[in-house]
């Protein structure tokens, strides 16, 4: 019986300690983060019916395209200088082609062919109604500009390729959407003709194929690449649960998934892989731009940072291998470009349509093949009934069905050692000055009676990893974010909004962070506490203390965490207190919550 509740108390403290770290730490620190985005967002937020005007202010940072050394360059202060003083009002008044498919709304600048201004409808900034649609790509001198580019370097060609000043033709089309795709061309003063064909589908994918036909009569090498631009430090939540910041899959022998922090990029220089086909760009939590050169030949790409007056300036790039043309030639490179929110759907139908890994931009991380197939059945069922914590409550239901044998042997082992605890009483009292003795009875009686004392502990041990996977899926999935449940419950990822401290909102005062001990905390504390009541109380009066106390320390600690995962543990529980009563009364072993709560008569 020691043995069993000290490897209990093992479990739930270990489990503690992710818990702590994530309240005490982390969720502080996102609450930070989240008041910073939201006055962010309620100044850069572009009301849609202005989508398409000029930007008002520009203080464009260079964009570079790759070398073919493999060095970027970087402008000096003096040039940056000069330059945005010079393009300001070229940035301002530089003429836009919209974008407008079911799912991104923007446009694109002639000025540098740029992707830079991209909204995403169906996504609100906030869980309010009234909320501005959130923003995912921004214009040049906005705060946080995130932009893509694609273009030629030439192989030491004598030839002047287009920059970010370079105003391209439109040469076909109005407006680009799914069903009319546009052609944009620029001809260098040798004669070089450059030409983008851009088409997008009815989600979040481009695809720009890029042409040149060399009419400068002598003969060049191109290269051609994509890059994204991103300015300032993005904002992250920083768990280790999830990946924020440059990502992408180099596969083919190359290096296969790889993550990067911003803050390495500056420290430890330029990330660089070499692969035969991938993608690569950044990833926020939900959404995500992403580059994905030609699947079926060799690219280079590459993470950098560098720091343009004084913001640091993130780039992710590939350069593909050079095609030499020789006057008169004409040669074209397909390419694609994600810019997007990270849904399911969507991505694992772009991996499945050829683009490699690309389900790698949803973080499940290593634990996968429990977190996607959580994911699978919640979103069916959400399907069938129209409400993720419903789902939640009925995939908590299919599980506890599903490991019903294995909780009821366990059940069954933890009432007759309830039934044993006199013997196990005595037995201490007779060899209180002798330990190993007192554990050699002990076995004697397990063996006797054929008990395995750690059985008792599997029904956490099997909750502790759906918990993680329901964790994961709520904290990922974009799919979750402001998806309410029912009364206060607005956003199943978001923690539950009341608190206890004010009487859940009677009392006309907000609450500090750490005292939001709202309904379903509560519920799930009670719940846990007398789960653990109805258990056979642990001889170690330091223990029994411990297992009084660990249901208000998680209340404290799953408070912070999001309410769909708190739904999950506190209706858990509460079938689980069904299944036990039942198994004890079945086994005639008395239930003595009151007793053990110190409001019954001990029973001798």
């Amino acid at each position: 019986m020691k043995d069993q509740n000290n490897f209990l108390v093992a479990v739930l403290l270990s489990l503690g300690v992710l818990l702590g770290w994530q309240f005490f730490v982390t969720e502080p620190r996102m609450a930070q983060e989240r008041a910073a985005r939201q006055t962010q967002l309620a100044t850069e937020a572009d009301p849609m019916g202005a989508r398409l005007e000029g930007n008002t202010s520009a203080s464009p940072s260079r964009q570079s395209a790759p070398s073919v050394t493999g060095q970027t360059p970087v402008a000096s202060p003096q040039a940056l200088q000069a330059l945005t003083s010079g393009l300001a009002s070229g940035f301002a008044t530089a003429p836009r082609l919209a974008i407008e498919t079911p799912n991104l709304i923007g446009s694109l600048s002639l000025m540098g062919a740029r992707f830079d201004d991209l909204v995403l409808p169906a996504y609100g900034a906030t869980a309010a109604q009234d909320a501005p649609r959130q923003r995912l790509l921004q214009r040049q001198g906005e705060s946080g500009h995130w932009q893509a580019h694609h273009g030629f370097v030439s192989g030491g060609s004598a030839i002047t390729l287009p920059d970010e000043s370079t105003i391209w033709q439109l040469v076909e089309g109005t407006k680009l959407t799914p069903n009319t795709p546009v052609v944009l061309a620029h001809t260098t003063p040798e004669g070089v003709r450059l030409t983008q064909r851009i088409s997008v589908d009815d989600s979040y994918m481009f695809t720009i194929t890029q042409g040149a036909e060399n009419k400068s009569g002598q003969p060049i090498t191109l290269y051609p690449f994509g890059q994204i631009t991103r300015s300032g430090r993005p904002e992250t939540t920083d768990l280790f649960i999830l990946h924020e910041g440059p990502l992408g899959f180099f596969g083919s022998e190359g290096e296969g998934l790889v993550e990067a922090d911003y803050d390495d990029l500056f420290e430890d220089g330029p990330v660089k892989h070499s692969a035969e086909e991938g993608w690569l760009g950044f990833t926020d939590k939900y959404w995500a731009a992403a580059l994905v050169p030609p699947q079926d030949g060799k690219f280079t790409g590459r993470f950098m940072a560098t720091a343009e007056g004084q913001l640091p300036v993130y780039r992710a790039d590939f350069l593909l291998a050079g095609q030499n043309l020789a006057p008169g030639q004409s040669m074209q490179s397909t390419s694609q470009f994600f810019a997007g929110a990270k849904t399911v759907d969507a991505i694992d139908g772009y991996a499945d349509a050829g683009v490699a890994r690309f389900d790698l931009l949803i973080d499940w991380g290593w634990f996968y093949f429990l977190t996607k197939p959580m994911f699978t059945g919640l979103h069916f069922l959400y399907a069938l009934i129209g409400n993720y914590g419903l789902a939640i409550l009925l995939v908590t239901v299919m599980i506890k069905i599903a490991f019903f044998p294995l909780a009821s042997r366990s059940y069954e082992t933890m009432a007759k050692m309830k039934k044993l605890q006199p013997r196990m009483v005595e037995i201490r009292e007779q060899h209180k000055e002798d330990k190993q003795a007192q554990q050699q009875a002990l076995m004697k009686i397990y063996r006797e009676e054929k008990l395995n004392p750690l059985a008792g502990c599997l029904p956490i041990l099997v909750q502790i990893p759906v918990f993680f996977a329901l964790y994961k899926v709520l904290f990922v999935t974009i799919d979750m974010r402001h998806q309410p449940f029912f009364g206060w419950i607005q956003d199943l990822s978001a923690p539950d909004p009341t608190s206890l401290f004010n009487l859940f909102g009677l009392l006309p005062f907000d609450v500090p962070g750490f005292l939001l001990i709202g309904v379903w905390p509560l519920i799930m504390g009670i719940t846990m506490f007398v789960q653990m009541q109805m258990n056979p109380p642990p001889p170690d009066p330091i223990q029994a203390r411990m297992f009084q106390i660990l249901p208000i320390f998680f209340t404290f600690i799953l408070a912070g965490f999001p309410a769909g995962l708190v739904i999950y543990w506190a209706w858990n529980n509460f079938l689980s207190l069904l299944q036990q009563g039942y198994i004890m009364r079945r086994n005639g072993v008395e239930i003595e919550l009151f007793n053990n709560i110190g409001l019954g008569k001990k029973s001798k």
